[in-house]
């Protein structure tokens, strides 16, 4: 590939394109929707985590008129019903700090057993193309909900987030080992690995 593909992410999470970058930017030439000069408010009413991200994927690829991407993610607790999964963002309010809401979920999992606190990040990627095509993959990050925030990196539910294997949050995890084993990071790969597949099959 002389000249990489132009690759438009349906976010203008810097946070976000700073990981995306780092798995797909080496085949893509990946640009947010803000370095394309789109601005859409695109309404995401699907049921599903795939829903919203095929929802924002079509729309982006639309108006950009090149392969998009886009995501839809959140945290599903299980002692909670698996709440606030696709309102993660939105959970208490869109303008709620998450300081705010990573308590009230502490609080909400209080009288949860050990065994019962169980919980993951969900991360559908969708890929639309101009002509109809699409393609959408689910990557999850399984943990369970801690008794205390900790932790410097990250964003949202991280620093609430424990990787029992590690005796850490989300938050306590550097940003290049998170990748390896992140919702995202696996949902980004399983797209990449998709879209390989689909070059080899012409």
């Amino acid at each position: 590939m002389s000249e990489r593909e132009r690759l438009v992410f349906a976010t203008g999470n810097e946070h976000k394109m700073i990981e995306i970058r780092a798995i797909l930017g080496d085949r893509y030439d990946v640009v947010s929707m803000k370095e394309a000069g789109i601005r859409a408010d695109i309404v995401e009413d699907g049921k599903t985590f795939e829903e919203n991200a095929l929802i924002k994927a079509s729309a982006v690829s639309r108006i950009a008129g090149c392969m998009a991407m886009a995501d839809d993610s959140g945290l599903e607790v299980d002692y909670l019903g698996g709440m606030p999964g696709i309102y993660s963002a939105r959970f208490l309010g869109e303008d709620t700090s998450y300081d705010i809401k990573n308590q009230v979920i502490i609080d909400m999992v209080a009288k949860a057993k050990p065994s019962e606190r169980t919980a993951r990040f969900v991360c559908a990627i969708a890929c639309a193309w101009p002509d109809g095509r699409s393609e959408v993959v689910r990557g999850t990050f399984e943990g369970e909900i801690a008794k205390a925030p900790a932790g410097p990196n990250g964003f949202g539910y991280d620093p609430i987030f424990l990787v029992p294997e590690l005796g850490k949050t989300s938050a306590e995890i550097a940003p290049e080992e998170k990748n390896a084993i992140s919702h995202r990071g696996n949902a980004l790969r399983l797209m990449r690995a998709r879209l390989e597949q689909l070059a080899e099959e012409g």
